[in-house]
């Protein structure tokens, strides 16, 4: 009877996290006036659009956009949420790879790399209750050695 009890809850457990909701999918719109980086190397972020779609346990994370030196982010991530790191492929982000764990319906953290690098940043990413805003709050060494730490802010599109 014991072990029947255990399967059942192993059970619900595993079918509670795969079919626990996401509020970070849909598109994003990166905020500007309401970002602040302090500590950071790159140029800042004119605009971005990020796109998190589900995908096989996990998201496919697709960013586009620009800096204000004129330089290009475009970039899809494939990541479950298992604090696995994967690769960043594409151009304009300063980390290479990134591990992500979901917390809760509206809540993630995740650990940045740059692989070779210097940067490594851990990020707290978080949806608004009313799900029009995700705030994603990055703290660590930059690419320059330096502390830094970002907020991004973005809008539900």
């Amino acid at each position: 009877m014991r072990t029947v009890l255990t399967w059942i809850l192993a059970l619900v457990a595993t079918a509670t996290m795969i079919l626990a909701a996401d509020n970070t999918l849909g598109t994003w719109k990166y905020n500007t006036a309401k970002s602040k980086r302090k500590g950071v190397s790159s140029a800042p972020i004119s605009n971005l659009t990020v796109t998190r779609e589900a995908s096989d346990g996990g998201v496919k994370i697709t960013a586009k956009g620009e800096r204000s030196d004129g330089s290009k982010i475009d970039t899809v991530t494939e990541a479950k949420y298992d604090g696995k790191p994967v690769t960043v492929k594409g151009e304009g982000l300063t980390w290479d790879t990134v591990a992500i764990k979901q917390v809760n319906d509206n809540t993630l953290t995740e650990e940045r790399t740059k692989q070779g690098g210097k940067y490594h940043a851990t990020v707290r990413t978080v949806v608004s209750a009313d799900g029009k805003t995700m705030t994603s709050t990055s703290k660590g060494t930059g690419s320059d050695g330096k502390p830094m730490t970002v907020t991004a802010v973005l809008d539900k599109q």
